[in-house]
Protein backbone atom coordinates (compact mmCIF):
# COMPACT_ATOMS: atom_id res chain seq x y z
CA UNK A 1 0.00 0.00 0.00
CA UNK A 2 1.36 3.42 -0.95
CA UNK A 3 0.80 6.05 1.74
CA UNK A 4 0.78 9.68 0.51
CA UNK A 5 2.69 12.23 2.56
CA UNK A 6 3.45 15.93 2.35
CA UNK A 7 6.44 17.99 3.41
CA UNK A 8 5.27 21.48 4.36
CA UNK A 9 7.25 24.57 5.35
CA UNK A 10 5.25 26.25 8.13
CA UNK A 11 5.28 29.84 9.42
CA UNK A 12 6.46 31.05 6.02
CA UNK A 13 5.16 31.68 2.51
CA UNK A 14 8.56 30.96 0.94
CA UNK A 15 9.82 27.42 0.24
CA UNK A 16 12.95 26.32 2.11
CA UNK A 17 12.36 28.72 5.00
CA UNK A 18 10.18 28.39 8.11
CA UNK A 19 9.88 25.03 9.81
CA UNK A 20 9.38 21.84 7.77
CA UNK A 21 6.95 19.19 8.96
CA UNK A 22 5.94 15.89 7.37
CA UNK A 23 2.20 15.24 7.33
CA UNK A 24 0.43 11.88 6.95
CA UNK A 25 -3.37 11.55 6.70
CA UNK A 26 -4.13 7.92 7.61
CA UNK A 27 -7.35 5.91 7.40
CA UNK A 28 -6.76 4.29 10.81
CA UNK A 29 -4.17 4.23 13.59
CA UNK A 30 -1.27 1.82 13.07
CA UNK A 31 0.94 0.59 15.90
CA UNK A 32 3.00 3.25 17.67
CA UNK A 33 6.18 1.49 16.57
CA UNK A 34 5.26 2.18 12.93
CA UNK A 35 4.63 5.86 13.66
CA UNK A 36 7.98 6.11 15.45
CA UNK A 37 9.81 4.44 12.55
CA UNK A 38 8.22 6.77 10.00
CA UNK A 39 9.09 9.84 12.08
CA UNK A 40 12.72 8.69 12.27
CA UNK A 41 12.72 8.07 8.51
CA UNK A 42 11.30 11.53 7.78
CA UNK A 43 13.94 13.02 10.11
CA UNK A 44 12.06 16.30 10.50
CA UNK A 45 11.67 18.18 13.77
CA UNK A 46 8.06 16.95 13.73
CA UNK A 47 6.01 14.46 11.75
CA UNK A 48 2.23 14.84 12.10
CA UNK A 49 -0.18 11.91 11.78
CA UNK A 50 -3.92 12.45 11.35
CA UNK A 51 -6.96 10.17 11.37
CA UNK A 52 -10.44 11.53 10.72
CA UNK A 53 -12.63 11.29 13.81
CA UNK A 54 -16.24 12.42 13.74
CA UNK A 55 -16.34 15.97 12.40
CA UNK A 56 -12.64 16.58 13.04
CA UNK A 57 -9.27 14.86 13.12
CA UNK A 58 -7.23 13.07 15.75
CA UNK A 59 -3.68 14.49 15.56
CA UNK A 60 -0.40 13.21 16.98
CA UNK A 61 3.12 14.64 16.67
CA UNK A 62 6.47 12.80 16.70
CA UNK A 63 10.05 14.02 16.64
CA UNK A 64 12.64 11.52 15.36
CA UNK A 65 13.02 10.56 19.03
CA UNK A 66 9.77 11.02 21.00
CA UNK A 67 6.04 11.73 20.78
CA UNK A 68 5.30 15.26 22.03
CA UNK A 69 2.34 16.89 23.77
CA UNK A 70 2.08 20.01 21.62
CA UNK A 71 3.47 21.20 18.29
CA UNK A 72 2.31 24.38 16.63
CA UNK A 73 4.11 24.26 13.28
CA UNK A 74 3.06 20.67 12.49
CA UNK A 75 -0.55 21.61 13.39
CA UNK A 76 -0.32 24.55 10.98
CA UNK A 77 1.14 22.22 8.34
CA UNK A 78 -1.66 19.70 8.95
CA UNK A 79 -4.39 22.31 8.47
CA UNK A 80 -2.65 23.52 5.29
CA UNK A 81 -2.58 19.95 3.88
CA UNK A 82 -6.22 19.22 4.75
CA UNK A 83 -7.45 22.42 3.10
CA UNK A 84 -5.14 22.31 0.08
CA UNK A 85 -6.07 18.69 -0.74
CA UNK A 86 -9.79 19.19 -0.21
CA UNK A 87 -9.91 16.83 2.77
CA UNK A 88 -11.47 19.67 4.79
CA UNK A 89 -13.70 22.63 3.91
CA UNK A 90 -11.78 25.95 4.00
CA UNK A 91 -14.93 27.80 5.05
CA UNK A 92 -15.11 25.78 8.27
CA UNK A 93 -12.67 25.50 11.21
CA UNK A 94 -10.79 22.24 11.66
CA UNK A 95 -10.97 20.76 15.15
CA UNK A 96 -8.01 18.59 16.12
CA UNK A 97 -8.19 16.16 19.05
CA UNK A 98 -4.73 16.02 20.65
CA UNK A 99 -2.78 15.33 23.82
CA UNK A 100 -3.24 19.05 24.59
CA UNK A 101 -7.01 18.94 24.19
CA UNK A 102 -9.08 20.31 21.32
CA UNK A 103 -7.12 22.66 19.03
CA UNK A 104 -8.78 24.68 16.27
CA UNK A 105 -7.43 25.93 12.94
CA UNK A 106 -9.22 28.70 11.03
CA UNK A 107 -8.55 30.55 7.79
CA UNK A 108 -8.01 34.26 8.58
CA UNK A 109 -7.23 36.15 5.37
CA UNK A 110 -3.85 34.95 4.12
CA UNK A 111 -3.04 33.37 7.49
CA UNK A 112 -3.96 30.15 9.20
CA UNK A 113 -4.83 30.85 12.84
CA UNK A 114 -4.36 28.19 15.50
CA UNK A 115 -6.19 28.29 18.83
CA UNK A 116 -3.70 26.72 21.25
CA UNK A 117 -3.36 26.68 25.05
CA UNK A 118 -1.45 29.59 26.57
CA UNK A 119 1.56 28.30 28.50
CA UNK A 120 2.21 30.80 31.32
CA UNK A 121 5.76 31.08 32.59
CA UNK A 122 6.96 31.87 36.09
CA UNK A 123 10.39 32.98 37.33
CA UNK A 124 12.76 30.16 38.18
CA UNK A 125 16.32 29.67 39.27
CA UNK A 126 18.27 28.85 36.14
CA UNK A 127 19.75 25.33 36.40
CA UNK A 128 23.50 25.05 37.04
CA UNK A 129 25.54 25.37 33.89
CA UNK A 130 22.73 26.88 31.81
CA UNK A 131 24.59 30.07 30.86
CA UNK A 132 27.69 28.09 29.90
CA UNK A 133 25.60 25.63 27.86
CA UNK A 134 23.82 28.45 26.02
CA UNK A 135 26.95 30.51 25.51
CA UNK A 136 25.18 33.74 26.50
CA UNK A 137 24.45 35.50 29.79
CA UNK A 138 20.75 35.36 30.81
CA UNK A 139 19.08 38.38 32.39
CA UNK A 140 15.98 36.35 33.33
CA UNK A 141 14.95 32.68 33.53
CA UNK A 142 11.39 31.40 33.66
CA UNK A 143 9.67 28.03 33.39
CA UNK A 144 6.56 27.17 31.38
CA UNK A 145 4.81 23.81 31.30
CA UNK A 146 7.28 22.43 28.77
CA UNK A 147 10.31 24.68 28.51
CA UNK A 148 12.73 27.14 30.08
CA UNK A 149 12.28 30.74 28.91
CA UNK A 150 15.55 32.68 28.97
CA UNK A 151 15.67 36.41 28.29
CA UNK A 152 18.95 37.86 27.03
CA UNK A 153 20.02 41.46 26.64
CA UNK A 154 19.68 41.99 22.90
CA UNK A 155 18.60 40.59 19.57
CA UNK A 156 22.28 40.24 18.68
CA UNK A 157 22.73 37.94 21.70
CA UNK A 158 19.85 35.78 20.42
CA UNK A 159 21.24 35.58 16.90
CA UNK A 160 24.92 35.08 17.72
CA UNK A 161 24.77 32.46 20.49
CA UNK A 162 26.23 29.03 19.67
CA UNK A 163 25.07 26.58 22.34
CA UNK A 164 26.97 23.53 23.52
CA UNK A 165 24.25 21.00 22.70
CA UNK A 166 25.86 18.18 24.64
CA UNK A 167 25.75 20.25 27.82
CA UNK A 168 22.33 21.66 26.98
CA UNK A 169 20.87 18.15 26.61
CA UNK A 170 21.77 17.46 30.26
CA UNK A 171 19.31 20.14 31.47
CA UNK A 172 16.04 18.50 32.52
CA UNK A 173 13.52 20.25 30.25
CA UNK A 174 11.88 19.67 26.88
CA UNK A 175 13.60 22.73 25.46
CA UNK A 176 15.15 26.13 26.07
CA UNK A 177 13.71 29.29 24.52
CA UNK A 178 15.98 32.34 24.33
CA UNK A 179 14.36 35.67 23.57
CA UNK A 180 14.93 39.42 23.43
CA UNK A 181 13.11 42.52 22.27
CA UNK A 182 13.47 43.02 18.52
CA UNK A 183 15.77 45.72 17.16
CA UNK A 184 13.59 45.77 14.02
CA UNK A 185 10.41 47.85 14.35
CA UNK A 186 8.60 45.28 12.17
CA UNK A 187 8.69 42.82 15.08
CA UNK A 188 8.02 42.94 18.82
CA UNK A 189 10.45 40.19 19.85
CA UNK A 190 12.79 37.56 18.50
CA UNK A 191 13.60 34.08 19.77
CA UNK A 192 15.38 30.79 19.14
CA UNK A 193 14.51 27.33 20.45
CA UNK A 194 16.85 24.49 21.41
CA UNK A 195 15.67 20.98 22.33
CA UNK A 196 18.56 18.49 22.11
CA UNK A 197 16.98 16.27 24.78
CA UNK A 198 14.03 15.74 22.39
CA UNK A 199 16.31 15.03 19.44
CA UNK A 200 16.22 18.55 17.96
CA UNK A 201 19.30 20.70 18.49
CA UNK A 202 17.59 23.79 17.10
CA UNK A 203 14.00 23.96 15.91
CA UNK A 204 13.59 26.49 13.07
CA UNK A 205 10.20 28.01 14.07
CA UNK A 206 8.37 26.74 17.14
CA UNK A 207 4.67 27.37 17.62
CA UNK A 208 4.45 25.89 21.11
CA UNK A 209 7.32 28.11 22.29
CA UNK A 210 5.26 31.14 21.29
CA UNK A 211 2.45 29.90 23.56
CA UNK A 212 4.87 30.71 26.41
CA UNK A 213 6.43 33.76 24.75
CA UNK A 214 3.01 35.38 24.38
CA UNK A 215 2.59 35.26 28.16
CA UNK A 216 6.19 36.37 28.76
CA UNK A 217 6.05 39.44 26.52
CA UNK A 218 2.54 40.61 27.43
CA UNK A 219 3.84 41.08 30.99
CA UNK A 220 6.75 43.19 29.73
CA UNK A 221 5.23 45.10 26.81
CA UNK A 222 1.72 45.53 28.30
CA UNK A 223 0.02 44.37 25.13
CA UNK A 224 -1.63 41.17 23.93
CA UNK A 225 -0.89 41.10 20.20
CA UNK A 226 2.58 40.60 18.73
CA UNK A 227 4.47 40.00 15.51
CA UNK A 228 7.43 37.78 16.28
CA UNK A 229 10.45 36.46 14.40
CA UNK A 230 12.22 33.20 15.20
CA UNK A 231 15.82 33.91 14.23
CA UNK A 232 17.04 30.44 13.23
CA UNK A 233 19.02 29.90 10.04
CA UNK A 234 15.73 29.25 8.18
CA UNK A 235 13.71 31.90 10.03
CA UNK A 236 9.97 32.38 10.29
CA UNK A 237 7.23 34.85 11.27
CA UNK A 238 4.66 34.09 13.97
CA UNK A 239 1.67 36.31 14.74
CA UNK A 240 0.74 35.91 18.42
CA UNK A 241 -2.41 37.02 20.20
CA UNK A 242 -3.19 36.27 23.85
CA UNK A 243 -6.91 35.72 24.51
CA UNK A 244 -7.57 34.65 28.10
CA UNK A 245 -5.99 31.26 28.62
CA UNK A 246 -5.46 30.73 24.88
CA UNK A 247 -2.67 31.66 22.50
CA UNK A 248 -3.85 32.43 18.96
CA UNK A 249 -0.96 31.86 16.57
CA UNK A 250 -1.09 32.94 12.93
CA UNK A 251 1.15 31.93 10.09
CA UNK A 252 1.42 30.81 6.50
CA UNK A 253 2.53 27.51 5.00
CA UNK A 254 3.66 26.11 1.66
CA UNK A 255 3.89 22.50 0.41
CA UNK A 256 7.35 21.69 -0.95
CA UNK A 257 7.15 17.89 -1.42
CA UNK A 258 4.36 15.44 -2.22
CA UNK A 259 5.35 11.81 -2.06
CA UNK A 260 4.34 8.23 -1.33
CA UNK A 261 5.72 6.03 1.44
CA UNK A 262 6.19 2.46 0.24
CA UNK A 263 5.73 0.86 3.64
CA UNK A 264 2.39 -0.55 4.77
CA UNK A 265 1.05 -0.65 8.31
Amino acid sequence: MLQPFYLVDAFTAEPFTGNPAAVYVLDRWPADAWLECVAREMNQSETAFLVQSGGGFHLRWFTPKVEVDLCGHATLASAHVLWSTGAADRSQPIIFSTRSGALTATVAGDLIELDLPLLPEQPTQGPPGMAEALGVAPIYAGKSRHDLVVQVASEEDVRSTRPNFTRLSEIVTRGVIITAASSDVAFDFVSRFFAPAAGINEDPVTGSAHCALGDFWRKRLNKTSFRAYQASARGGVVHVRVAGDRAILGGQAVTVVRGELQASY
